[in-house]
């Protein structure tokens, strides 16, 4: 464990769940991350793994951002953003995505800044995409026909239009530039199970419902037009077997997944490695965990969740993730629940 919720607005919580970690001089280094507690904010450390980090905590506000290292800009009132990923851009300009949750609110937004610091939300009521209980989802179905908000909600605006039904996803997403300048994007999208279905169970904080791995394609990464479902569970898996999220990274044999491996009986999850060199078939020779948890004294002992990507560096392949002693229905822990982000190392990620 190298960071830990040490500041009052981190809430006792933290994680860098999709969240990149950068190479800084030095052996340094740079990780994003949130708080998970009741209200989320995003921020980074600055350090060394196994010495002190310097937080640096976003201050957002509804007007220009202001004049801080982070800040945020043109955010409403009481939207509070979490998995926050960075992205420097081809162009030169400095990209964020995150999920902003607020009263009627959850859509994942896009912010631009020229100098890393200060960073403007491009239009807070056209995200990138929406979560099927935001408020511009209501009476719209995704493409597989899923609708969770059916009722109007008493305070969209008038000018909001509402969410197409290829921008409904339920959270967890990964977003990358490719060589070419393109954008690629990997989030979960869900499918509907009866209660006599073996998939069924009842204690999930989503009963009914399975999650898959969609992909999405984009010209400029704010209007994702193509999407495709790409992970879904087959006869080789267990019937509570689902797919939480897909961090991806790229290499000159294809990519490498770090897929979440959620396990509804058990309401743990797990890290499973993938292989694709497209990016649309996935192969999944191990189905199992590929990082194990830790013993029931540890704080990353119930779930394991992966950060943007794995990062090569100085002849080693670097993972920066979050490790809770929680069951994911939040239902069950190890002691008083706790998050918080880890680091591992490996010669290859090809063994």
């Amino acid at each position: 464990m190298i960071l830990d919720a040490t500041e009052p607005w981190e809430g006792g919580s933290i994680q860098n769940f999709t969240c990149p970690t950068e190479p800084l001089e030095g052996d340094r280094w740079r990780i994003w991350y949130s708080s998970s507690s009741k209200v989320y904010t995003l921020a980074y450390a600055d350090g060394v793994p196994g010495g002190p980090f310097k937080k640096v905590v976003a201050r957002c506000s509804p007007g220009e951002p202001a004049d801080e290292p982070f800040a945020i800009g043109n955010l409403p009132e009481k939207w509070n953003p979490v998995q926050g990923i960075h992205l420097l851009l081809k162009n030169g300009r400095h990209r964020i995505y995150f999920w902003a949750h607020g009263p009627g609110v959850v859509r994942y937004l896009a912010a631009e800044s020229e100098d890393g610091r200060r960073y403007r939300v491009l239009d807070p009521l056209r995200p990138v995409l929406h979560h099927p209980n935001d408020r511009a989802a209501w009476g719209v179905a995704d493409p597989h026909g899923v609708v969770m908000r059916k009722e109007k909600h008493k305070d969209r605006p008038a000018d909001e239009p509402l969410a197409l039904p290829r921008q409904i996803s339920n959270d967890a997403t990964n977003v990358y530039q490719l060589p070419d300048g393109t954008f690629e994007m990997y989030s979960v999208g869900l499918q509907r199970v009866p209660k006599e279905d073996p998939a069924y169970v009842a204690f999930d904080n989503a009963p009914g419902w399975i999650r898959v791995i969609d992909r999405y394609a984009s010209e400029d990464g704010l209007h994702f037009e193509t999407r495709q479902r790409v992970i879904v569970r087959d006869a080789g898996d267990p019937a509570d077997q689902q797919f939480y999220y897909l961090a991806v990274t790229y290499t000159p044999k294809g990519r490498v997944g770090m897929m979440g491996h959620y396990r509804l009986r058990a309401q743990t999850m797990d890290l499973e490695w993938c292989f694709s060199r497209d990016g649309v078939k996935w192969d999944r020779p191990v189905r199992r965990a590929w990082l194990p948890r830790s013993d029931k004294t540890q704080v990353d002992s119930y779930g394991i969740y992966a950060s943007n990507h794995l990062v090569q560096r100085n002849g080693k392949w670097h993972l920066f993730y979050t490790g809770v002693n929680s069951a994911h229905n939040g239902k069950e822990s190890y002691g008083p629940k706790r998050s918080a982000i880890f680091y591992a190392t490996t010669d290859s990620i090809w063994g």
